[in-house]
């Protein structure tokens, strides 16, 4: 490659990176499924607390702001199970303003027989794990650092020795907040961070 064909592919690089727009936001999650329509509407409604927008029989619109819909779910009873271990979507996640605000509602779940699988301090969050009725994961988080920037520094320096956070008790957690513990001290990582059990693994991605 001559000088001057270098210093073209170099203005239309720079040229495109300069053009590229990314999205505003993430609007909103389509599922499908197949003999559980009903179950997942009302699991969406009362995890997310979710109001139904729109009900078109086999399609389902909810939303939990001031969104027209955040979760679609369509049923069908021809589509196929999704075998374990498949490739795809691994979770949804949906944040909290506070860990007080997830943490209450983590007592509100709990009353309504609904309990995380997995409850994990990840370093820049605290996520707690559930499965919708299809056996779908979703987290609920809240982000540790009011700034993102020190949560993309601490995932720099410290992912390379654990990708993946320290297993938590929630209950400990709701102790120690109605005790009057500092919120920020519930959700601090730690700093010297070990590399995640096997069975920690196994549970969050299944490896």
């Amino acid at each position: 490659m001559n000088e001057s064909t270098r210093v073209a592919n170099d203005a239309v690089a720079a040229e495109t990176a300069e053009s590229t727009i990314s999205p505003r936001k993430l609007a909103h999650v389509v599922l499908h499924t197949r003999s559980n329509l009903d179950a997942m509407v009302e699991w969406y409604c009362t995890v997310l607390g979710a109001h139904i927008v729109f009900n078109a029989g086999r399609l389902v619109f909810l939303s939990y702001d001031d969104e027209h819909h955040r979760i679609a779910i369509a049923g069908s009873e021809d589509l196929a199970e999704r075998p374990p271990r498949a490739v795809g979507l691994g979770h949804i996640a949906f944040t909290y303003d506070n860990i007080e605000a997830l943490l209450v509602t983590y007592a509100r779940l709990k009353q309504a027989g609904i309990l995380p699988f997995c409850c994990v301090n990840h370093g820049p969050t605290t996520s707690l794990y559930y499965y919708d009725p299809d056996r779908n994961r979703i987290e609920l988080q809240v982000d540790n650092f009011p700034d993102m920037t020190e949560a993309t520094t601490l995932m720099q320096q410290q992912f390379g020795v654990n990708p993946i956070g320290e297993e938590f008790n929630p209950e400990e957690l709701l102790t120690r907040l109605h005790s009057g513990v500092d919120p920020a001290e519930l959700v601090r990582p730690t700093r010297t961070p070990r590399p995640p059990t096997r069975e920690l693994i196994v549970k969050l991605i299944g490896l």
